[in-house]
């Protein structure tokens, strides 16, 4: 249901018709007079419509912020909760995928030689102390793909995870439960890694790594990021974004990379990411280099995806990015019906919307 009592105004933003359109009347001719009131109907049906998206999207769960850009176009910038576009907030998860950006790069400029180069490589020490010739051959797409083989962090043993001394040495400690590079064990551990590998091998920390190479030239600056114990930054979750830069990076990805005519992240990379390399066995979805994707309605979807419901969403033959930040708490089987009515409100609803033609200038 819609908490009308902490409901913020909702902005929908609609091509709609001229302030003034009585005092055109005798300079345009008749039938250009014609389509302009059938164009004024059809922003009139746009924008209700638009709102009953908004009511809907809404109704499926704690959601706080839905921005959806669609062929390059604010069309719907909608808050409650006291939340704005520019407010940071906690994207969980989707941070991961923000990590899967910072690897790429990292290849391209030659910090990291590629993604299978072995993780022994980068942590020394500890393989010294614990020599593992199995863990020590875990590639960077080992990681990036969550199949390790380690035991997971996540779920029920993420509590224990962050609270120990050494996050880095408590994930390598793990039992492999798997052959390295068959299943699909989803950790955070294993992004986490990703970071530690990243600030080794390119001498910045993972926030200066990103503020150089993704969000300084994105125009993005962000609330806060979480560190380990050893000062690395938290590969996987409690990096804080506002919904405005999530639709950035979204719409980076979503043009190969590119952003405001500059190639942020290589094309190369963008595409080797969104390719399909396992899947959930929780959930039905695909996954690529910690980004996600599934169908629905005949739609391809790739999406990054935090708990609580933080998601980028990128719709490629819509031409059309999501952004959407939530209220985070509650319980995980609270969580996942508010993510099976979020997709189904998509597959039901949104995606029907899109295939209307889009607001004309």
């Amino acid at each position: 249901m819609r908490d009308t009592q902490t409901c913020h105004p909702v902005i929908v933003l609609i091509k709609t018709q001229p302030k003034n359109p009585t005092k055109m009347f005798f300079r345009i001719p008749l039938l250009l007079l014609i389509g302009l009131m059938a164009s004024v109907a059809t922003a009139k049906e746009i924008t209700k419509t638009s709102g009953s998206i908004v009511d809907s999207v809404f109704a499926t769960g704690p959601i706080k912020s839905f921005m959806l850009q669609r062929e390059g176009q604010l069309i719907i910038d909608a808050h409650r909760m006291g939340m704005q576009s520019d407010r940071t907030t906690n994207i969980k998860s989707v941070s991961k995928s923000i990590i899967s950006l910072l690897v790429g790069i990292a290849i391209d400029r030659g910090y990291l030689r590629g993604v299978d180069q072995p993780i022994g490589e980068f942590f020394p020490n500890y393989f010294n102390r614990h020599p593992d010739p199995v863990k020590q051959a875990i590639t960077i797409k080992d990681l990036l793909t969550m199949r390790s083989g380690l035991a997971s962090t996540s779920i029920r043993n993420y509590g224990r995870w962050v609270v120990s001394d050494n996050w880095v040495e408590y994930v390598l400690d793990q039992t492999l439960v798997s052959r390295p590079g068959d299943d699909m064990i989803y950790s955070t551990g294993s992004s986490h890694l990703l970071s530690a590998i990243l600030t080794r091998a390119s001498g910045m920390s993972t926030r200066s790594f990103a503020n150089r190479y993704l969000f300084g030239p994105l125009g993005i600056r962000d609330g806060g990021w979480d560190q380990d114990p050893q000062g690395y930054y938290f590969g996987g979750n409690n990096l804080a974004l506002s919904p405005e830069s999530m639709l950035r990076i979204g719409t980076m990805v979503m043009n190969n990379g590119v952003y405001d005519g500059k190639q942020i992240v290589p094309e190369a990379w963008i595409r080797e990411s969104m390719r399909k390399y396992t899947r959930s066995r929780f959930n039905p979805y695909d996954y690529g280099y910690l980004w996600w994707q599934r169908e629905l309605n005949g739609q391809q979807l790739q999406f990054a995806w935090g708990n609580g419901g933080q998601y980028i969403v990128m719709i490629p033959e819509l031409d059309t990015v999501l952004a959407v930040a939530s209220r985070n708490g509650g319980d995980r089987r609270n969580s996942r019906a508010s993510r099976q009515r979020f997709f189904a409100f998509i597959e039901n609803h949104l995606i029907d919307y899109l295939r209307q033609p889009a607001p004309v200038n």
